[in-house]
């Protein structure tokens, strides 16, 4: 029987932190993982052996007494059932257990070297212990008009299709959680969950801020001044909005509960906030500039006597 290099199976040095130790593991189990490489035995035992490293190493109490064992493991491997002492532990035990189970140290058993080396003479080899499989991350691209009336994609992941759908509401940065869509567990174990984080596009007319949003329209001078009506775009449709008389260039009007809808709460809505732009008159004629001295002239005299 070979002794179980762990820390050369995971490609990590003895000083490596739990961290490291966790990183490595990953990136080893994603590339050897069983749904990556169908049919594939080699494949297959390195994954094995991985998993059976990272139940050792990615647990500092096991990690412990590992390394507490080092180079004497054939001496502890004559200890168990033989009456010999190792390390001044009594009853033949490592490290202050004796002919525990093997399961009493490291949970249960993966190869040889856990049954016999660790096993005192307890006979069989146990199964694996179930582990919930890998979790799987990705991006979801939704457009603002998609946030607002919710919507869904369909995605192809290993081999099988899946709807993945999104309330009204949604925000950018927000991940969704699918539970059971990530990778398949050794053991029998739990599979892993499926995270997507939405990603909203910027939109030309709006943006949004939380639950609201802010949009900016032309407004002609006239309007602006004598009051009136105005045409304003919303991830609704059109709306005829009132204009006050005497509005002001970067005056922003609000208009409430047409903004995005509350997430899970599809009878709530923000708002939306309009920016006044007031669009000035170019190319006048001459009749039509002698018409606005005219009125410059009226209006500066009522000012004069204010």
């Amino acid at each position: 029987m070979d002794y179980k290099d762990y820390y050369k199976i995971l490609g990590v040095d003895k000083s490596a932190s739990q961290a490291e130790i966790k990183k490595k593991y990953r990136s080893l189990a994603k590339q050897f993982h069983p749904d990556k490489n169908k049919d594939n035995k080699e494949a297959e035992g390195r994954f094995k052996e991985i998993s059976e490293a990272y139940e050792v190493l990615g647990d500092e109490e096991k990690r412990s007494k590992y390394d507490q064992l080092g180079a004497n493991w054939k001496q502890y491997q004559q200890g168990p059932g033989s009456g010999q002492h190792y390390g001044g532990q009594p009853g033949g035990g490592f490290g202050g257990y004796s002919t525990q189970d093997p399961s009493d140290i490291f949970g249960s058993g993966f190869s040889d070297f856990f049954e016999q080396f660790f096993g005192g003479g307890s006979s069989g080899y146990r199964r694996p212990r179930s582990q919930k499989g890998q979790n799987y991350e990705g991006e979801m691209l939704i457009t603002l008009q998609e946030a607002f009336t919710g919507t869904s994609r369909l995605l192809t992941l290993e081999n099988q299709q899946l709807r993945i759908t999104t309330k009204p509401g949604v925000a950018d940065g927000q991940v969704l959680k699918i539970k059971g869509k990530g990778g398949a567990a050794a053991g029998g174990g739990t599979p892993g969950d499926l995270f997507l984080t939405v990603k909203i596009e910027p939109h030309p007319a709006f943006e949004r801020k939380g639950n609201d949003l802010h949009t900016t329209i032309k407004l002609d001078m006239f309007t602006a001044i004598l009051g009136g009506d105005a045409q304003v775009n919303t991830l609704n449709g059109q709306i005829r909005v009132k204009i006050p008389a005497g509005t002001q260039n970067g005056k922003t009007l609000r208009l409430r509960g047409k903004g995005m809808p509350v997430y899970t709460k599809p009878d709530q809505f923000g708002d939306l906030y309009v920016r006044i732009e007031v669009a000035l008159p170019v190319h006048l004629t001459a009749e039509e500039k002698e018409q606005l001295e005219k009125l410059r002239a009226m209006v500066m005299a009522r000012s004069a006597k204010a």
